[in-house]
């Protein structure tokens, strides 16, 4: 064969070793594995994280991440040590200067850690991002419950992960308060807010399919989310269930915990009965994070009965936006530790995130130099979540100014907030892409466009 733009091999997984870090000299193996000390020792400030890296790192990442916390951060900091442990994976990197370059160049310290400087300085936010920018809650038909598509929902249990990304989507929702945003809040009680979702669904026969979410189900304890998956398994119209978990790559130790797995096989052979189909759907960004613990998670729930574990990714600048990068994620994740690469959104337009987001004609051609390499069942599709509309593949846009960096898009069917309006079907709606992708023209369309966005 002649040479390639992209070389196959397969490259074993390998957990990075932990003891590196001066706070974690003399954690042991055991612990390491414990759900419980990966909980207990999640890092939440500044401060923590010094503890467990030291000097590692300069003073002035440190004072970067401070910055960004007290001005810029939609999300706070809450990192379990196994995902913290896949920055910087090697004590001496290839090709950089120091660790702390290492530091600000690592992929996954980029989002779950992100720095102030890291932001841009001329368009942070773009002028059209919104805190719920997929208008979630307006799509609410009882609290934390979005039917936006007609034959599937979301079900937003909680709104508590075990560790809280950066461009988090739900980040006017989930998570603790920031200086620069105040969260949202669910205020029905959780055991009210569960039974009025299992009552909206036995009276919508149309719904088939619920994505179980959050936040993230690992935070409910098991006996809750057990009660309440056995409800939606007693309803005759759902045949899907999808368990949305972070944390099966960011805390494997939960999914691989006794109760992991004797609570998923009774829920596994409750569903076979039923014929329904019951999934986990996790999220991974990284090859850095599939490891050894995610691999052995991911067949601690095959044991269990669970057949399909997917991947949902986000594209973002720096952590996966080439093509290597994807293959290598994707191929890891097949090859290595059995979960399906699913998806890859475009991300968010949150505020905050114009940094991290790519243009429609980046993700496109993303999408283009990844076909041909992967089985088809395990080749992700590249997907924009457009405000009003839902998910579309990134090529079935209807048109595209690509000077100004505007994407219109159509959809198939109504939300909740068209009600029956017919010109819903016939309109076309619009989808940003980050302005500093953009021409010279498009930059400085976009200047005196953002007063008058800002004045409405």
């Amino acid at each position: 064969m002649p040479q390639q733009p992209y070389a196959y091999r397969r490259r074993p997984l390998s957990e990075p070793d932990w003891r590196r870090f001066p706070g974690w000299r003399d954690v042991t193996a055991a612990e390491w594995a414990s759900v419980q000390w990966q909980r207990v020792h999640c890092v939440r400030n500044v401060r923590q994280l010094r503890s467990v890296l030291g000097d590692v790192v300069s003073d002035e990442l440190y004072a970067d991440l401070a910055r960004d916390q007290r001005e810029s951060a939609t999300m706070s900091i809450l990192l379990p040590p196994q995902m913290l442990n896949t920055i910087c994976p090697s004590a001496t990197p290839v090709g950089v200067g120091s660790l702390t370059d290492a530091f600000y160049a690592d992929p996954v310290r980029r989002y779950m850690l992100p720095v102030f400087s890291d932001r841009r300085n001329d368009f942070p936010s773009h002028p059209y991002a919104a805190r719920d920018s997929l208008h979630e809650r307006d799509m609410w038909v009882t609290p934390g419950l979005t039917h936006r598509y007609p034959t599937k929902v979301l079900a937003e249990v909680l709104e508590t992960c075990p560790q809280y990304c950066g461009h988090c989507t739900r980040m006017d929702l989930v998570g603790n308060s920031t200086p620069v945003v105040v969260k949202a809040k669910l205020t029905v009680k959780p055991a009210d807010r569960l039974d009025d979702m299992v009552a909206y669904l036995s009276r919508h026969p149309e719904v088939r399919d619920v994505v179980v979410s959050g936040g993230d189900v690992a935070n409910l304890p098991w006996h809750r989310l057990e009660n309440f998956v056995t409800r939606l398994l007693d309803l005759d119209n759902v045949r899907d269930i999808r368990l949305a978990s972070k944390a099966l790559a960011g805390l494997p130790q939960h999914w691989t915990s006794d109760a992991a797995v004797t609570t998923m096989r009774r829920l596994t052979k409750a569903a076979d009965e039923r014929g329904v189909r019951l999934a986990i759907h996790t999220h991974v960004n990284s090859v850095q994070s599939v490891t050894p613990a995610v691999a052995r998670a991911v067949l601690a729930m095959r044991d269990a009965g669970v057949r399909h574990i997917r991947n949902q990714g986000v594209l973002m600048r720096g952590v996966n936006d080439s093509m290597r990068d994807l293959l290598d994620l994707c191929f890891a994740l097949l090859d290595e530790a059995g979960i399906e690469p699913y998806y890859f959104y475009q991300c968010d337009m949150i505020p905050g995130s114009e940094h991290w987001r790519l243009s429609l004609a980046e993700a496109q051609e993303l999408q283009h130099s990844i076909m041909g390499y992967l089985p088809g069942f395990g080749t992700p599709r590249i997907v924009c979540d457009v405000p009003y509309v839902g998910k579309r593949w990134v090529h079935q846009q209807a048109d595209y100014d690509r000077l100004r960096g505007i994407s219109y898009w159509t959809k198939n069917y109504r939300t909740r907030l068209d009600g029956d309006d017919e010109v819903a079907l016939r309109q076309t709606y619009p989808y940003y892409d980050p302005i500093h992708t953009l021409p010279y023209e498009g930059r400085q369309w976009w200047v005196d466009a953002a007063r008058t966005v800002s004045a409405g």
